[in-house]
């Protein structure tokens, strides 16, 4: 049968395609604000994060689809990928700098255990009401049990929002217009400027200097007790050693003078630990004789951001009642976190510290065996780690990491799962004592991802 040609055609020629759609067409198909929310995945965004953040995310992707970076068809993906994961703008990251107790990282990783108790929390809770009689009850006394439970040298305790407010309040509550006695060698600078003479300063205290740099002894703290002193403090100097020609007087040496021993043990070390032989602890100092201890929370002891004051029931009782104790309590979620950490099971920091190197080295070979199989350059290392967050100065611990291409650590860190490892020599370490075995998986693609954007700035 014949066929006659298409008028208009030239014989045989391919016919021409359909002109492209005008902006206008392509304006018109994307999706409007209302049909975009009704989306069950944007629908469950808006309970999640909030309808302004929501919104915003849809304005942002319909604003790339009316500029012609993505197809109309695209923009309800697009508007879930600019959504963060929380309603927060901290983002978790996973630790793998060889330091345990990271400052920019926050410190101490809180446990499963606290972690939920943390969520069962905030809600309404008996924070303050004894639920069997209907009346008002001792704020955070099962927390505070528990932390009597763990250190029996302490008569009683007591707990503030950190390390340093726990050292105001007994400088605020016990010395205030009298002088507080301290060692040349203990005035420290705590970090971020901020420097103990200073903090204690401003509680209306005066600070009485004894001894030198590198030597003090207990004659030179006897020498100047008297009427006026309303303690003698010995601060543990945490970030830093000195070594060689040097004399520090213990504590027991100065339970006589007739005043409060109070100890700033820092760390929150709460008992000896034997990879930390050197680290002053809570219990050890109370039996000594200190009549208050301070410490914080969120190091060794691996719990949430607090600070302990032990001690004294007198002393304790007196600072728990003083009107500025209330600027500085801890809110209900603190609380749960604190007490789950002090009855709970190990907390990621205690596992830390004493995770075996023939194991980390085994979990470094066998990470390095599966990225390189995929054609990464990777290799298993040696590493020291430390504790960090100001806690035992010139300590190693011996380590296992991931070396990578230097490229890798920027990657890494602005990847979808940030990644924070450390530079050495010319590599990016990733030290696994402080990346949880269970995190192996999430670190091992978070590699994976960061691969293209590595080898691009190579």
């Amino acid at each position: 049968m014949e066929q006659r040609p298409v008028p208009g055609r030239t014989g045989g020629a391919p016919p021409r395609s359909a002109p492209e759609e005008p902006p206008a067409d392509v304006r018109r198909r994307i999706p409007r604000t209302d049909a975009l929310l009704r989306d069950p995945r944007l629908a469950a965004a808006v309970d999640r994060l909030g309808a302004h953040r929501v919104k915003a995310a849809v304005r942002q992707a319909q604003e790339r689809a009316r500029a012609g970076a993505i197809p109309p068809e695209q923009v309800p993906q697009t508007a879930l990928d600019l959504l963060p994961g929380t309603a927060s703008g901290l983002r978790p990251v996973i630790n793998a700098t060889g330091v345990l107790l990271h400052t920019n990282l926050g410190r101490a990783a809180l446990s499963a255990a606290a972690r939920q108790a943390v969520r069962e929390a905030a809600g309404p809770t008996d924070v303050e009401l004894d639920l069997t009689t209907g009346v008002r009850a001792r704020r955070g006394r099962s927390a505070l049990a528990a932390l009597h439970a763990r250190m029996p040298a302490a008569r009683a305790a007591h707990v503030v929002n950190n390390g340093a407010a726990a050292l105001v309040l007994a400088a605020t509550a016990l010395a205030a217009g009298k002088e507080i006695v301290v060692s040349r060698g203990e005035m420290v600078e705590i970090g971020d400027g901020f420097r103990l003479p200073d903090l204690l300063v401003s509680t209306g205290a005066r600070l009485r200097e004894v001894g030198t740099t590198n030597r003090t002894t207990p004659a030179d703290y006897a020498a100047v007790t008297g009427p006026d002193t309303g303690f003698v403090l010995k601060v543990h100097p945490s970030n830093f050693r000195i070594t060689g020609f040097t004399r520090s007087a213990e504590v027991a040496e100065l339970t006589g003078l007739g005043v409060p021993v109070v100890v700033d043990i820092g760390s929150g070390l709460l008992a000896p630990h034997p990879a930390l032989p050197e680290e002053p602890d809570a219990d050890t100092q109370l039996r000594a004789g200190a009549a208050l201890v301070t410490a914080s929370g969120d190091k060794l002891l691996g719990g949430p951001q607090c600070g302990l004051l032990l001690g004294r029931a007198d002393l304790v009782r007196a600072l728990a009642r003083h009107p500025l104790a209330r600027a500085l309590r801890v809110d209900k979620l603190t609380l749960a976190a604190l007490e789950a950490t002090l009855t709970g099971p190990p907390t990621p920091t205690a596992l830390a510290l004493t995770a075996g190197p023939d194991a980390l080295r085994a979990r470094a070979e066998r990470l390095a065996a599966a990225l390189a199989a995929d054609g990464i350059d990777v290799r298993a290392a040696g590493s020291a780690a430390t504790v960090g967050g100001g806690g035992a100065p010139g300590v190693t611990l011996p380590s296992a990491a991931l070396s990578l291409p230097e490229p890798y650590a920027a990657a890494l860190r602005t990847g979808p799962v940030p990644v924070v490892g450390r530079l050495e020599a010319g590599r990016c370490l990733l030290d696994l004592r402080a990346v949880p075995p269970e995190d192996d998986d999430r670190l091992a693609e978070a590699v994976r991802s960061a691969r293209a954007t590595a080898e691009g700035r190579a």
